[in-house]
């Protein structure tokens, strides 16, 4: 989760891309494990355009030493795969949330969730727990799925591997100590950028990534074309057994639109009317 016109907007738009890259079309119908991901996507977490790396944020941020990985290394059948979709022939949806520029959809998005009893994933940055971290404790104690978002979503294919690892396990460990709750083994590479170096330092520190079947595009605002109504075209369009969908809980830094946030109950009831349910991505992982 935290999904383009990153050099135009500048840093805040740099910041709202947490999470991933263009939207991808959804995988084929065939349960099978898909192919480890190679070169960066385009979008923007929200997601972003892997097209420039974001700018530099100019607050502080503390030092977090790494800590050693929290499990075992990822082995078999989850380990060399940046998944798209959860292989499964029954109609489920996985709600996945990135988390990273601002915290201005989160309330709204507890809300609809609480009142729908529909489960969901949040991958959060380090950056955003430490930066909004009533919101971050929100999200935990409302006992909602939590996954790693590294801790200052970088493109990690431009960083050595020991950089590469301590922002998955810096992340995981901001993470766990603003929320008391341990990420593992659930991972989302900023802006999509992953290949099989990076998803390999992935698997040996505990994680499994979890890309996305549909971006929303919600983060792109009215400048993008974007509005509500169009986020729930896109998840229906793309509907399909183990569908992953990427949605972001903050809001655009231009025109301030929570476009996911809104369109979430329609979303919702629109799958539901296709009969599908909803899991968290330990469906995935368990």
């Amino acid at each position: 989760m935290l999904i383009a016109r990153l050099a135009a907007a500048g840093a805040a738009i740099a910041d709202l891309a947490a999470c991933g890259g263009a939207p991808s079309a959804p995988a084929p119908a065939s349960p099978a494990p898909l192919a480890p991901s190679g070169s960066p996507r385009p979008s923007t977490g929200a997601p972003g355009t892997a097209t420039s790396a974001p700018a530099a944020r100019p607050s502080p941020r503390p030092s977090v030493a790494a800590p050693a990985p929290t499990g075992a290394a990822i082995t078999g059948r989850l380990a060399g795969t940046d998944w798209t979709y959860i292989p499964t022939s029954t109609r489920v949806v996985a709600l996945t949330f990135d988390a990273g520029a601002n915290a201005d959809g989160v309330s709204s998005i507890l809300a609809t969730l609480r009142r729908e009893g529909v489960p969901a994933t949040f991958f959060l940055t380090g950056d955003f727990v430490r930066e909004f971290p009533s919101a971050a404790r929100a999200i935990a104690a409302a006992g909602f799925r939590i996954g790693d978002h590294t801790l200052t979503h970088p493109y990690l294919t431009k960083l050595s591997d020991a950089a590469v690892r301590q922002e998955i396990l810096g992340g995981a460990q901001q993470i766990t100590a603003v929320t008391g709750k341990n990420p593992a083994p659930l991972f989302r590479f900023p802006y999509g950028d992953a290949d099989a170096r990076t998803i390999a330092i992935a698997n040996r520190a505990g994680y499994v990534p979890v890309r996305w079947t549909v971006d929303t595009l919600g983060w792109e605002g009215t400048a993008g074309h974007i509005s509500a109504a169009v986020v729930v075209s896109r998840v229906l369009a793309a509907a399909r057994p183990g569908e992953i969908v990427l949605m972001h809980v903050g809001s655009n830094p231009d025109d301030h639109t929570t476009f996911d946030a809104d369109a979430l109950p329609q979303v919702i009831s629109g799958l539901r009317a296709r009969g599908y349910s909803f899991v968290t991505l330990d469906a995935l992982t368990g």
